[in-house]
């Protein structure tokens, strides 16, 4: 049975959308390798190289808009295709083996844009939603703190209202790609007097102003993609900022719903089982390398992640649609989250013993198998980044299954009497 949408232009069905889609791709754009996600953070672009490939995603990203193919599911008043997500997911499987603007879409869609989409006011929407879907405009998200772990609500990162202005002062940190974006989603402290739930304000401001540093930080395997700012005497006018004052948490609850949806929102075009059977087929890769794809063992330990594989892309699709359809509480994206940052690591995990011992010392003549050692190095990223696997534990539990709440001890308390720990360094303060 097809699935129809009706927009300002007419009604499309599903499959005449794919068809279309299928037929412009073939047309205009590479088919390329299936990235495996496991290696994304593996640094394979000098700086030269990555600002070149930003510059061909914006591009790429154009080119969609100019098809009719950038945000399916974005309203045509804010210069999207006003579908459904049923063309999304059409798009994003005849997307498969082409090139695609990967460095567009998240954070930059979702959780950015859906934020502005569900919380800007009309004259941000139709100001920044457009250029997103352009790929004129990168976002990133200041959200996670040097000091607040997956404490988001523990922002110490402050803003002071000046007049019309607000002073912004603070760090925010493990921002990918914050070297080569354009604006920031900040989550700052507006109100110190509340406890800590309450006093929170969301702002959008450009990443590249006076105020505002940018540090890469290198990752064991030589990636720098992951930035810290330090945001001093930032100035943003109020109408940058997101939603009403000291109610950014309400913003936030929503803002980490996304978060946590990142490849599987119908917001984000990318090409469908992407995150899937690249693992397992990479994995034979790393067998045939290492000479071992006629082990029993081997083969079992690819049939384990291709079993997470199949487990986790139907477990997306039932929980999107569980959501969508309003039949599952939208906390549920939780459990997608839980269940990915797990399989990824253990995906990875495989690879590495599968590798045997390339995966301890290796040179570029092992092919597939190498830099396997690194990967496994750094597969805990997949439990961290995007919200924490804790955090999504503690979600299913007190929200999902009703558990009783963890204990908390500054909960009813004004924030700036609850306890914490000074910045190391002489002369630091605890604000």
């Amino acid at each position: 049975m097809s699935v129809e949408t009706s927009t300002a232009g007419g009604v499309e069905e599903v499959e005449s959308f794919r068809n279309r889609a299928r037929g412009w791709i073939r047309a205009n754009l590479r088919p390329v390798p299936t990235t495996n996600p496991e290696r994304m953070l593996r640094r394979v672009l000098n700086d030269e190289e990555e600002l070149a490939a930003v510059l061909h995603d914006r591009q790429l990203q154009r080119m969609l808009f100019d098809a009719g193919f950038a945000g399916v599911c974005f309203p045509r008043a804010y210069g999207g295709q006003g579908l459904s997500p049923a063309h999304q997911r059409a798009l994003n499987e005849e997307l498969v083996g082409y090139e695609y603007p990967a460095r567009v879409q998240v954070p930059t869609f979702s959780p950015c844009a859906a934020v502005l989409l569900e919380f800007g006011n009309e004259e941000q929407k139709t100001t920044h939603l457009p250029a997103i879907l352009k790929g004129e405009e990168i976002w990133m998200q200041f959200l996670s703190e040097p000091s607040g772990g997956s404490d988001v609500a523990g922002a110490l990162t402050s803003a002071v209202r000046d007049g019309d202005e607000w002073v912004l002062n603070g760090s925010k940190i493990w921002t990918t790609g914050a070297w080569w974006s354009d604006w920031g989603l900040c989550l700052a402290r507006t109100n110190w007097d509340v406890p800590k739930h309450r006093g929170l304000s969301v702002f959008m401001l450009p990443i590249r102003q006076p105020g505002v540093e940018v540090h890469r930080i290198e990752m064991l395997n030589g990636s720098k993609e992951f930035c810290q700012e330090f945001l001093t005497d930032v100035r943003v006018p109020d109408s940058d900022r997101v939603g009403p004052i000291d109610e950014g948490w309400t913003v936030g609850v929503r803002w980490l719903f996304h978060e946590r949806m990142l490849y599987n929102s119908p917001f984000v075009t990318f090409p469908a089982s992407t995150f899937h059977s690249a693992s397992s087929t990479s994995l034979v890769g790393v067998a045939r390398a290492t000479g071992r794809v006629s082990d029993p063992w081997i083969r079992d330990l690819i049939g384990e992640a291709r079993v997470l594989e199949v487990v986790r892309e139907h477990l997306q699709r039932r929980v999107g649609e569980g959501i969508a359809s309003g039949r599952m509480s939208d906390q549920a994206a939780a459990l997608v989250r839980l269940f990915g940052g797990v399989a990824s690591a253990r995906t990875t995990t495989i690879g590495f013993e599968i590798a045997g011992a390339a995966g301890a010392a290796w040179t570029d003549e092992d092919g597939d198998a190498a830099d396997i050692g690194a990967d496994f190095l750094l597969r805990q990223t997949s439990c961290i980044g995007g919200g924490t696997t804790e955090m999504a534990r503690n979600v299913i539990s007190e929200r999902l299954l009703g558990m009783p709440r963890e204990r908390t001890l500054d909960r009813d308390v004004p924030f700036r009497d609850v306890p914490r720990s000074r910045p190391a360094g002489p002369g630091g303060s605890n604000r």
